[in-house]
């Protein structure tokens, strides 16, 4: 199937039977600036090439049909079902059991994918910088210890708008720092009051915070960086102003 190859598979050290892919822009219906996989129904895609794209990512993880949330940059998280509807507003969402695929969809926030050591329940978190300070990673890892009980966690990062192309402002860096004083160690001043930000580190710094120690993928280098990976990632910051919008990828879990 054209996904197995054009997706990224987690290389991680996942219980047995649970599945993970983070989709890339290729291999699917689109035509730019959407080219090729898109899989957001919100950003003015041909809906029938979005449809199409989904049915794609359908076949992939069947049977387990993937959930499409209305993501908006909280900390609410929901547990899926069989009959939870795509359009759930939700940032995180966990899955027990075989059946749903934990869907996010990103084009340079960062998507967190976790699973339980029993295998019995994976999660996934939209972690962009205004989620990640809210305290999404942090609610949604709470909420698969509440579905499947005390034990190790391991968490897989996805690509991501990276370390050198992430700039934000002074009340970013404030926001974050205020929190926690040791996170200035992952911002870099530019100048007039601009900052590089690392956005993994970050995100790893908050899963260990709350006992996730066993952290896989995205470590900041370049290969993971939406931006700077024209060919193989949608990039919202990349495109969004210069060609008036852009598609969206997705990273799914779910246990096979």
């Amino acid at each position: 199937m054209l996904l197995a190859a054009d997706g990224l598979v987690p290389d991680w050290p996942a219980p047995p039977g649970v599945r993970a892919v983070f989709t890339t822009r290729s291999g699917g219906v689109s035509v730019a600036p959407f080219d090729s996989f898109n899989l957001g129904d919100h950003v003015r895609d041909e809906p029938l090439a979005v449809a199409g794209n989904r049915e794609r990512l359908a076949a992939f993880t069947a049977p387990a049909r993937p959930v499409f949330l209305q993501q908006v940059h909280g900390t609410r998280v929901v547990q899926l079902s069989r009959h939870t509807a795509n359009g759930t507003m939700a940032d995180g969402c966990v899955v027990r059991g075989p059946g749903v695929v934990a869907t996010i969809m990103v084009a340079d926030c960062l998507p967190v994918l976790l699973a339980h050591a029993s295998g019995t329940a994976v999660a996934a978190a939209h972690a962009g910088w205004r989620g990640a300070v809210s305290g999404v990673i942090e609610e949604t890892v709470r909420a698969l210890r509440e579905t499947a009980g005390e034990g190790e966690i391991v968490a897989w990062l996805g690509p991501c708008i990276g370390p050198q192309a992430f700039e934000v402002g002074a009340d970013v860096c404030g926001a974050f720092v205020e929190e926690d004083h040791a996170t200035a160690a992952h911002f870099w001043p530019t100048g007039d009051d601009k900052f590089l930000a690392d956005l993994p580190a970050l995100a790893r710094r908050r899963l260990k915070a709350v006992g996730v120690t066993d952290v896989h993928g995205n470590d900041g280098s370049a290969q993971w960086c939406t931006v700077t990976q024209k060919s193989r990632f949608f990039s919202h910051r990349r495109d969004a102003a210069r060609l008036g919008s852009t598609g969206r990828m997705a990273a799914c879990v779910w246990i096979g």
